[in-house]
């Protein structure tokens, strides 16, 4: 499967952010990157974390804790924070998406904070979570967030724009708010958004630019193509949105 495991040249770009790769006494510490090639075949297949092959890439409780170390130890904000390093800012797309949850899901210890900070909620389409996200002309991610699923789009909007001084701003009207509008035009760019049927004032947009909102549907498109994804199987909402950083990853380095 495309994307299972990693190129050499994949590889060469991802080495010097992973820790534990050190040379000791007996050899190198770890295996950076037959654990890296693990987790990508876990995000493409959907599986548990027991059905990991052992004969391919050790025993599945070495991966396990391995991976929630690396999400405590912000391995894979560093690593996206670096890919991404330089988006094409001719314009933003903002959107989101639903992601239907496994019963499993939930659950979670009370001390963790339960379902809502976890980002698990019930919404006209079932148990689940969103994922919001900001992608560049290209299509590719830039920024996101997770909340549950019944979140309202432009709750995390703001923040998500916030910083990012594109030319122009792609959304749908769901996001036709003037404290967006503001935020985007201080950066000095244009908001591209169909006004709200309510709005006493219909104000214009650019409607030939509004159809690169592909970007951000493609984007969400390829996301869910890794299964672990597109059904949430994980109780705490880092250990989910670690993958969705993984594959995000993973698409600015194809």
């Amino acid at each position: 499967m495309d994307g299972e495991t990693l190129r050499d040249d994949q590889w060469e770009r991802l080495k010097p952010f992973v820790p534990g790769g050190r040379k000791g006494r007996r050899g190198p510490r770890s295996d950076g990157r037959r654990f890296f090639d693990a987790v990508l075949w876990l995000a493409r297949s959907g599986a548990r974390w027991r059905d990991l092959p052992e004969d391919r890439f050790g025993p599945y409780q070495t991966v396990k804790r391995r991976y929630y170390r690396w999400i405590e130890q912000g391995v894979f904000d560093q690593i996206f924070d670096t890919v991404a390093a330089d988006p094409d800012m001719e314009w933003l797309s903002i959107d989101a998406t639903v992601i239907r949850a496994q019963a499993q899901a939930a659950g979670g210890r009370p001390k963790k904070g339960g379902a809502q900070t976890q980002a698990l909620g019930r919404s006209r389409g079932g148990f689940g979570s969103k994922i919001h996200a900001v992608v560049d002309a290209l299509g590719l991610p830039v920024r996101f967030r997770l909340g549950p699923g019944q979140q309202n789009d432009m709750a995390p909007a703001c923040d998500l724009i916030r910083g990012l001084p594109a030319k122009q701003v792609l959304a749908d009207r769901a996001y036709d708010a003037d404290s967006l509008h503001d935020i985007i035009l201080d950066h000095g760019g244009e908001p591209v958004i169909p006004p709200r049927r309510h709005r006493k004032h219909q104000h214009a947009y650019d409607r030939l630019a509004y159809k690169q909102r592909w970007g951000i549907e493609s984007f969400f498109s390829k996301l869910k193509q890794w299964r672990r994804i597109a059904t949430r199987y994980d109780k705490l909402a880092a250990h989910f949105l670690g993958f969705i950083k993984l594959a995000s990853i993973m698409l600015w380095i194809k």
